[in-house]
């Protein structure tokens, strides 16, 4: 057994939220980028060399990539040989989030009800994902999302003999939908399987998933390449002002679902893709 005192979790999660706000990970870098060499539209060039220089200007003067600082979204696997002391866990990962929101002087966005809409003042409680893993790591994964993106997203219960044609129209319906509101380009995260509520789960953890990755499994594989093509053919486009890069990448996650049902969730995030992970 491995004793972890949960300072150790608010510490880094402290400094995971004040580090992915400045700074995107670096396939989310390159993929703008390579999206400005791509690009034919000369206005879209234009907004993609605005978004480089804005992620040059965010990492020099430690000033947030967007001002929409996001919702804190963490995912955190435990090793089963994990023994946590100190305080109670979920109250160490939100101290984190509370310390990294106001000693960064990060926007706080997060209200105590979704009706009576007051503000907590330090972007707490943040969304927590728990996973219990064999061995005696923690892995931490920190993921701002902005809403922006995120009231873009949606949720389809599908049938089973929608198959996987359904599955397709649902995501072009999604970003035709979404057009420039999701702040484009954007990546598109797909959740297939489970229930209701673990499709809309698998769809943001696919957000997290590195952009060159490949899935294992051939034909999730083959549609993820299939949508990208046709999503950069919808013409919407860098700020949706028309052009070739409409999305930098499109990750699928799966998981067994029942016989009667095919549910699909698709997360839409902007070209600020915000992720980080540390393991101790």
């Amino acid at each position: 057994m491995r004793v972890v005192n949960t300072s150790e979790i608010t510490k880094n999660i402290k400094e995971m939220c004040i580090d992915v706000n400045l700074s995107l990970s670096s396939d989310v870098k390159n993929a703008i980028l390579d999206a400005q060499k791509r690009e034919e539209s000369s206005l879209g060039k234009q907004i993609l060399g605005q978004l480089e220089k804005n992620m040059e200007i965010a990492s020099e003067t430690n000033i947030p990539i967007c001002q929409d600082t996001g919702m804190a979204v963490v995912f955190l696997k435990v090793g089963q040989d994990v023994h946590f002391e100190g305080d109670y866990i979920e109250d160490a990962i939100n101290e984190g989030i509370r310390q990294g929101y106001t000693e960064g002087y990060l926007r706080k966005s997060v209200v105590k009800d979704p009706v009576e809409r007051v503000n907590t003042g330090d972007n707490t409680p943040g969304v927590i994902h728990y996973e219990i893993v064999p061995g005696d790591k923690v892995e931490i994964l920190v993921a701002p999302k902005g809403f922006g993106s995120e009231n873009m997203s949606r949720q389809y219960m599908l049938k089973p003999a929608d198959g996987i044609e359904g599955i397709k129209n649902a995501i072009l319906e999604t970003v035709e939908m979404a057009g420039p509101n999701a702040c484009p380009p954007i990546v598109v995260g797909v959740g297939i399987g489970g229930t209701f509520e673990k499709s809309a789960i698998l769809s943001k953890k696919a957000l997290t998933r590195d952009l060159n990755s490949k899935s294992d499994i051939p034909y999730v594989r083959e549609l993820e390449e299939e949508m990208l093509e046709k999503i950069n053919k919808l013409g919407i486009g860098p700020g949706g002002l028309g052009g070739r890069i409409t999305a930098l990448g499109v990750n699928v996650e799966t998981y067994p679902t029942h016989i009667a049902g095919m549910p699909v969730a698709i997360n839409i995030c902007c070209h600020v893709n915000r992720h980080i992970k540390r393991v101790i």
